[in-house]
């Protein structure tokens, strides 16, 4: 865990433009100054991320979000005061403070308050904005733990800050409310339901939009091997047909599933709690990578509650590889 040493020394490296892993309650962020263009270029070109695909700027409370947007309507408000510090991201009209670089050349800007001890005492040794994606290779795996990025990223990154393993385990929630109505771009750790609650009306879950966010890539959140989405009953059907195939198949066990299906090179059973699968999700794909599988039959959950997060995971995750 980090100490305070290490929070300072870590401060320092982002005051002298340089990239810092750190933890997130969601997944580790590599993080820079974000009013530092130069610096935020590098986050893409260590990544290998597209330079229109915009980015995430951190900061340190809810009181501080006048500094960075502009026009903050009563909705973007409220969803501040009932979930910052919370994996949460609004997506607002950008203030002169956030460079183009951040925002992918956009007008927009995302911003969250992240829900993490170490992250926040950054946020305060440091004294501004961070921009901080998951710190992993663009479209692969996020990385839950410190060691996740060290084995992805190595020297690359300047300095990691290890807070331990993430206790939320998928990307932040996103939603834009820069509209009449405010719209989930990106599903995570926050629910719908939750919105709706603290809202009193539905949100919408748009299929498409014309304001780009992190993650909507077609290929995201992806191991090396293939990822196939099934429904729950078809698991042990398309498991035997990939073994037929000579697959080194993986599978990702619903709850309701006693048994693996037979010669599945590796296993690993998927919890009942939403909350412990969202949290898990990612080590569970980088375990079924380790262990030399080059396919993965895997069962969406129920789309309600943090379902419909892993749901947009895991269809990302299968979604169509580059060439």
């Amino acid at each position: 865990m980090a100490r305070t040493t290490d929070i300072q020394k870590a401060a320092g490296v982002l005051r002298a433009g340089g990239l810092v892993a750190l933890p997130t309650e969601t997944v580790y962020g590599l993080g820079a100054n974000a009013e530092d263009p130069a610096a935020v270029r590098r986050i893409f070109e260590v990544k290998g991320r597209p330079p229109s695909h915009p980015l995430i700027v951190h900061i340190g409370d809810a009181e501080r979000l006048d500094d960075w947007v502009e026009d903050v309507p009563k909705t973007a408000r409220l969803l501040a005061e009932r979930f910052w510090p919370g994996p949460l991201t609004l997506v607002l009209r950008r203030g002169p403070r956030v460079p183009l670089e951040a925002t992918g050349g956009l007008e927009t800007v995302a911003v969250r308050v992240p829900d993490h001890p170490v992250a926040l005492e950054l946020l305060s040794a440091f004294g501004g904005g961070v921009t901080a994606p998951s710190a992993n290779r663009f479209g692969s795996v996020s990385p839950t733990t410190a060691d996740h990025v060290r084995a992805e990223l190595g020297d690359a990154v300047d300095f990691v800050l290890d807070g331990g393993a993430c206790h939320v385990g998928v990307e932040s929630t996103i939603v834009d409310v820069t509209g009449d109505a405010p719209g989930i771009l990106r599903p995570g750790g926050v629910t719908r339901e939750d919105l709706e609650a603290v809202l009193g009306s539905p949100v919408a879950v748009p299929a498409t939009s014309t304001v780009r966010v992190p993650g909507q890539h077609p290929s995201h959140y992806a191991p090396r091997a293939r990822v196939v989405l099934v429904d729950p009953e078809r698991v042990v059907a398309e498991a035997e047909q990939a073994r037929a195939e000579g697959h080194r198949m993986g599978v990702l066990l619903p709850p309701s599933f006693t048994d693996a299906p037979a010669g599945a090179h590796a296993v690993v059973a998927v919890p009942e709690s939403m909350a412990a699968y969202a949290r898990g999700l990612y080590g569970a794909l980088r375990e079924l990578d380790q262990q030399g599988c080059d396919l993965i039959v895997a069962s969406l959950p129920e789309q309600e509650g943090l379902g419909l997060a892993i749901a947009n995971r895991l269809r990302r995750a299968a979604g169509p590889r580059p060439a």
